[in-house]
């Protein structure tokens, strides 16, 4: 799934299902889930709907009734929070049950290696 036409076409993936709605958007509106089900069904009939490689299903899904949201999608103020190199969680919660699910970083790497 992609919102990003351009980009998609100039990777070539094997097939894709585009969505005119903002970056950050691909799967629907926020707290609507009757419309990202719908999105989401839609996009994986490319399965067997997309038979050339390279195909891009457009779906039929419009962010608004007029495209005035291109006008402004993406050009005021970046309001996203700085990356860091420690994980950030949105409460203690989180935190406690990252950590308790997580495995050792040694352990993750033996793993890997081992293989």
């Amino acid at each position: 799934m992609t919102s990003a036409l351009d980009i998609t076409r100039a990777v070539h993936p094997p097939r894709a299902a585009f969505l005119d709605y903002p970056l950050g958007h691909t799967t629907g509106k926020p707290h609507q889930p009757v419309l990202q089900r719908a999105i989401l069904r839609a996009a994986l009939e490319g399965f067997t709907s997309l038979t050339i490689p390279g195909a891009v299903k457009m779906l039929p899904f419009r962010w608004s009734e007029d495209e005035g949201w291109k006008n402004t999608a993406q050009r005021g103020p970046d309001d996203r929070r700085p990356r860091c190199e420690t994980p950030q969680y949105q409460n203690e919660a989180d935190r406690q049950r990252a950590e308790a699910n997580a495995p050792a970083a040694s352990g993750v790497s033996e793993t890997w290696r081992s293989k």
